[in-house]
């Protein structure tokens, strides 16, 4: 392989369109070539060179693509991944990983047949605020833990008419935005001991769920994932993006990184991380930069140079573990021990 990589994008939808084209072509060893997708006026105004085809068989066939990148929705993920890895080629999809741990299993068991690499696109671990909140936690800023909270909460009371809302296999908050919730709880303090959740629809005529509350028990230590469509974020007046409370003080980050609405229209992250100390004392100190695109560059790396993925199977599997033990909590009205099966 020589020290390019050559992509095809499968899907040219909000997900392609907006992160993975973008992140693509900031990174320079990866050659986004061809996307699989009917907006071809679309891609012409990217890029006339980025070649269109109609159907994703015609990116997993063509011997001069590496790696392929399914951002298609979440019901297709698992089927569409498996055929790329059967095809040759490594393999991003994004996230939600698949729809049940069973598939999740099978997808990593099959990577390993074929010998290819095969990653899921949890972004949100490079972004601003996951990263200042992890480098605190680690210094011991606040000391030992015993609460996290992390809320991904967005302000859409109307149901819209898209395959994410409309009650389909895949669609509702709890796989949309769960996934980057559970991954990254779990990067920061591993697998928990058991799952209790609380998933439902509450807007008016909505078919899928569109609030999740998921408690994470650890020993010592209760960690609270939270996702609303009717709820502000940060300042607008809703919940942090983040609050940690610790046995030596608080921390709390307000705002959602900026790095999607920067990849939209060009705005820059930052609010800073506030620190409030045992006596009540206040400080604050700038948030570290984000930079989704280094999920690329270090996909790219370990292509070419056998370096570790940016999101291992072990822990992609781990997410979608907690993902299902989240689903079956809030339908069974109990508290889920992991793991789920031996």
């Amino acid at each position: 392989m020589a020290d390019v990589i050559r992509v095809g994008l499968v899907g040219y939808g909000l997900a392609g369109r907006v992160f993975h084209a973008p992140l693509l072509r900031a990174v320079p060893a990866m050659r986004l070539t061809t996307i699989s997708t009917s907006r071809v006026d679309e891609v012409a105004a990217l890029d006339p060179v980025i070649r269109c085809v109609a159907t994703p068989a015609e990116i997993f066939t063509d011997p001069a693509i590496d790696l392929v990148v399914i951002a298609t929705p979440s019901a297709t993920h698992a089927d569409l991944a498996a055929e790329a890895l059967r095809a040759g080629k490594h393999v991003v999809v994004d996230k939600p990983f698949a729809l049940s741990l069973q598939q999740a299993r099978e997808l990593a068991s099959l990577a390993g047949e074929c010998g290819k690499l095969l990653a899921v696109f949890h972004n949100r671990r490079f972004d601003s605020d996951f990263l200042s909140i992890r480098a605190a936690i680690a210094e011991g800023v606040v000391g030992r833990i015993t609460h996290f909270e992390s809320h991904f909460d967005r302000f859409r009371p109307d149901v819209r008419d898209r395959w994410r809302e409309d009650g389909s296999a895949g669609s509702g908050i709890w796989f949309d935005l769960g996934p980057h919730l559970v991954d990254q709880a779990l990067a920061l303090f591993g697998r928990p001991d058991g799952v209790s959740a609380d998933i439902a629809a509450l807007r008016d005529g909505s078919p899928s769920d569109d609030w999740a509350h998921v408690v994470l028990r650890y020993a010592g230590m209760r960690v609270i994932l939270h996702a609303s469509m009717s709820a502000p974020a940060g300042e607008a007046g809703g919940s942090p993006r983040f609050l940690v409370h610790g046995q030596g003080g608080t921390l709390v980050k307000m705002r959602l990184d900026q790095q999607e609405a920067q990849l939209v229209a060009g705005l820059r992250p930052g609010d800073p991380l506030v620190i409030f100390d045992r006596q009540g004392g206040r400080t604050a100190r700038p948030a570290l930069a984000g930079c989704q695109q280094d999920y690329y560059a270090q996909m790219a790396a370990a292509i070419l140079s056998g370096t570790p993925l940016p999101v291992t199977l072990e822990d992609a599997v781990a997410v979608q573990e907690v993902v299902e033990a989240a689903q079956i909590s809030a339908r069974d009205g109990r508290q889920v021990a992991l793991p789920l099966t031996d």
